[in-house]
């Protein structure tokens, strides 16, 4: 009798599983480190680090998941993001950087223009999901949310996590690149 091959049988799948994993760890370690920061710690957008590299590193099929699980895991453990109505849109937003930045690193050249590309459309595409989803969720959680409130979350008070993101994301994808870490 002939036994199915595990989906994580191979040295490749599990690699992948393990980063995912590590990224998933670091979703729920990161916001430690920046809430220290008074007036920049949640503008830095700390989980969104890991769900990006994820995207990279282990493809755009596990990042999803990352990004997915991360704030409700998050809130499970710490009580934070609070869940309605930040919470459940982040996990759309996240698990939407990470499929699209895994997504496009895939299917682009391997340069490093296209390493910007895929980041920069992911969070723009992420951004426009999030607010989407706080849209819908207003019905649900009461909570208020107009255009000017999208603009403001999206762009004006995130721009020191989309600095921190566009600078210091592309190095860390180089460098994993040069050390043979991506995803193929």
């Amino acid at each position: 009798m002939k036994v199915a091959a595990s989906p994580f049988s191979n040295s490749k799948s599990l690699k992948k599983l393990t980063m995912a994993g590590a990224c998933l760890a670091l979703c729920m370690l990161l916001p430690f480190l920046t809430g220290q920061i008074q007036q920049l710690g949640s503008a830095l957008a700390p989980m969104h680090i890991p769900v990006l590299l994820c995207g990279f590193v282990c493809g755009p099929y596990y990042a999803l998941v990352v990004g997915a699980v991360s704030p409700f895991l998050r809130h499970t453990l710490f009580g934070m993001p609070p869940l309605m109505p930040i919470g459940v849109s982040m996990c759309f937003e996240l698990a939407v950087y990470g499929f699209i930045s895994g997504l496009l690193y895939k299917v682009l050249p391997k340069k490093p223009a296209f390493i910007y590309v895929s980041l920069i459309a992911a969070m723009l595409v992420g951004r426009v999901v999030w607010g989407v989803a706080r849209v819908l969720l207003t019905g649900v959680s009461g909570v208020a949310f107009s255009w000017h409130l999208f603009i403001s979350g999206a762009f004006i008070n995130a721009i020191p996590g989309i600095v921190v993101h566009i600078v210091l994301i592309p190095l860390i994808v180089m460098a994993l690149k040069k050390a043979d870490f991506l995803a193929d």
